[in-house]
């Protein structure tokens, strides 16, 4: 028997407590910070363990959730992914996802992103999932352009940070365009 949150690649799971340190290496790297959100405080080690041990016992809030991304190879934690808004009565949807410097360029974020959309599409019955991306983030609008994703506009000077204003790309992919590309399995 496998596992719906078990790619080629990665696997999907809740954050551990013991994830904490991994979360603290990541927020350690400017880039990733900026790449995600935007430039954050340093925070204790005491702080992302307490973090981590929140997330583990925390609830999904309806259709919002974090979850780890595992290498199936190694087992290690290699980034995390999120469904930042949800709203059912539109049937749409954000998320965010971080994979970390040494795991980069080895599939494991077009798996995860796969196999989220394939629970959200296929069982949570959203309709259009929309990603946010930095116009300077080269690598993602990669990532969800080989994914199928649209540009659907630019938001132009929209986040401010490393002393000047920065585009933020939309980009969308509705539940028929992933089917087409990745179709649901047949039971």
């Amino acid at each position: 028997m496998s596992s719906f949150w078990t790619g080629e690649r990665v696997r999907l799971r809740g954050i551990e407590p013991e994830d904490w340190q991994w979360f603290m290496e990541f927020d350690a790297h400017t880039h990733h910070q900026r790449s995600l959100d935007v430039l954050h405080p340093p925070r204790s080690a005491e702080r992302h363990h307490a973090w981590a041990a929140e997330q583990s016992v925390a609830a999904p809030a309806g259709d919002t959730f974090r979850l780890a991304i595992e290498a199936l190879d190694t087992g290690e934690l290699v980034g995390s992914l999120s469904v930042n808004e949800a709203d059912p009565r539109t049937g749409r949807f954000r998320y965010g996802i971080g994979i970390g410097a040494d795991h980069q360029r080895r599939g494991y974020a077009t798996d995860a992103v796969v196999l989220l959309l394939r629970f959200m599409f296929g069982e949570r019955r959203y309709h259009k999932c929309e990603a946010a991306i930095h116009a300077f983030n080269d690598a993602s609008l990669a990532l969800h352009r080989g994914l199928g994703f649209v540009e659907e506009g630019r938001l132009r000077d929209h986040e401010f940070f490393a002393g000047r204003h920065h585009d933020l790309v939309i980009m969308g992919m509705t539940a028929p365009e992933f089917t087409e590309r990745h179709p649901f399995e047949k039971l």
